[in-house]
Order: structure tokens, then sequence, then C-alpha cells
């Protein structure tokens, strides 16, 4: 198994790419150790010493190391515990164990914010080792959380108000403006 390393605009994070599927639907973002139990894979980089957080996106692992940690020293460890992983044949996140999607009828409005943000936003940030995903809409403020390495990223503020919310306003006038949550 070769396992790809690439940087993203967050110089805390790192994204690996297994050359394999990590989720075959969604992702998954854990921001500490004490929510990866449901996930071997997340499991098994949290026991690095210097690993922050774990994001798993569809073809990518997004690791955010501890900011006394040093990527020399982090990341082949990282590359180790993937390989791992991947060799033990255990899932990346136990049968079961997956937060149960929120369902709901959306009015056209927040269907047409999720379509533009699945179909615009979401692959952008991919790209870079992150995802964005949509919370609520409320008093024309579109509410985004932001995984991976879009999480704490220094450029993601611009991102959200230069970016996401300059395009939201052009195709849905009812947007007013774009805020991030935990």
């Amino acid at each position: 198994m070769f396992i790809q390393t690439e940087p993203t605009p967050n110089p805390a994070t790192l994204k690996f790419l297994p050359g394999t599927v990590v989720m075959g639907q969604g992702t998954a973002d854990f921001a500490d150790a004490s929510r990866a139990s449901g996930s071997p894979l997340a499991t098994r980089l949290f026991a690095i010493d210097g690993v922050g957080s774990v994001f798993l996106g569809t073809d990518f692992i997004t690791v955010a190391k501890a900011d006394a940690a040093d990527w020399q020293v982090v990341k082949p460890q990282v590359l180790a515990a993937i390989m791992d992983h991947y060799n033990s044949g255990d899932p990346v996140i136990n049968p079961g164990s997956e937060a149960a999607a929120a369902t709901g009828d959306d009015d056209g409005i927040v269907m047409q914010i999720k379509e533009l943000l699945d179909t615009r936003v979401r692959p952008a940030v991919a790209q870079d080792g992150g995802d964005i995903i949509f919370r609520a809409f409320e008093d024309g403020i579109v509410y985004l959380h932001l995984q991976g390495a879009c999480s704490g990223c220094p450029s993601s503020s611009a991102t959200l108000k230069h970016g996401i919310e300059n395009m939201l306003k052009y195709y849905v006038p009812e947007v007013m403006a774009v805020q991030a949550v935990d």
C-alpha cells in the first residue's frame, strides 16, 4: 500500500490518501480521542503522541497535530498507523456506531443552499483535506460547521466570507451572511 501525503492550507494538518475508500458515504470528524471510540482507525491514530484531531473523508484522512508536536516525528507514525489499520482488516467505522443522518423536510431555500454547498463548495474544500457541513438557515444567516483541515485554518474566515458567503448571496438572495459554528 502506498499512502500519499499532501499539505493543506492549514499548517497544523496533513492530508493522507491511502489509495482506497476511507468513508463509503459521508464524513467523520473526531475533535479528540474521547470521541473516536466508534472508529478503529481514528482510535489507532489518536494513540500517537501529538495527534490533535482526525477527519475521515471519502478517500482521504486529515490529521491535525497538537501545537507542540513536530510533523517530522508525527508524520511517519501516522503513515505506519494507517498502513497497520488497512492491513488489519478492521473497519474504518464500527457497524452501528455511525451517527444517524438528520432527516427532515427542507424548504426550497435550504435545499438550494445545500445543493450549492454539495456541488460547488465541498469538492473544493475536500481537496484541501476538509469539509463544510450545513447546520442551519435562520433569519438570513447560514450556519456552517468546518471540519478537518478547514477547522482552525488561518484562511477559513476568508473562505467563508469572501468565497462561500458571496456565492450563496449571488444564487440565493435570501442569504444575508454566513457564520461558522462548532
